[in-house]
């Protein structure tokens, strides 16, 4: 899996860019957040997600981690394939996605092209207690705190994840703790306390 690419930019479009890493050009697929960001930039570093299917590999880059990670729970929801993730990623900024999802505000996600209400619906559903903090109103919470906490818990799950828990257990797990939580919490500390959670 490449993890990330760091190389000179050699051009830029509003949906792709072509990174030059030691003599190679990769084209690598990107959302309009991410194409915002980079500006006029000639080193650049994109996170990167690799999708294989049997008839290609295609690259999709982004700047910031958190939108890497919507990205990526996008992808978790059965009809949200890659494009239309980015698709999503360049109608909407990173917290209007998480806002929309936490006021259970249907319309919002379903005014993404190519989106329809059951598919809108099922977002919400299935990602209600993934994004913000285990529910709270995103409206009435930093961006800062957001990406602080969202960090957090990946960083938890994967640690979950390789001690053999299951993925949806180690999820929900972490979720109940950060219910439970007022303010921060640090990484060992949600780690030991969702361990704990049956």
């Amino acid at each position: 899996m490449i993890d990330y690419l760091s190389g000179k930019l050699v051009y830029k479009d509003p949906t792709y860019v072509i990174i030059d890493v030691n003599g190679i050009g990769y084209h690598v697929k990107i959302s309009l957040q991410t194409y915002t960001e980079i500006k006029d930039e000639e080193q650049i570093k994109l996170l990167t997600f690799l999708h294989i299917k049997e008839d290609a590999h295609t690259l999709f880059g982004f700047k910031k981690e958190d939108e890497k990670r919507l990205f990526l729970l996008l992808l978790s929801i059965n009809g949200v394939g890659p494009s239309t993730g980015l698709m999503i990623l360049s109608s909407l900024s990173s917290l209007e996605i998480e806002q929309a999802i936490l006021a259970g505000d249907v319309a919002t996600i379903q005014h993404v092209k190519g989106i329809g209400a059951k598919t809108a619906q099922r977002i919400i559903l299935e990602l209600k207690d993934k994004v913000g903090k285990g529910g709270t109103d995103a409206s009435s919470t930093s961006l800062g705190f957001l990406k602080s906490s969202n960090k957090i818990r990946e960083e938890a799950l994967q640690a979950l994840i390789t001690l053999g828990f299951p993925k949806a257990a180690a999820e929900k797990n972490i979720a109940a703790v950060l219910k439970k939580t007022t303010g921060e919490i640090s990484l060992e500390d949600l780690i030991k306390a969702s361990l704990k959670t049956s």
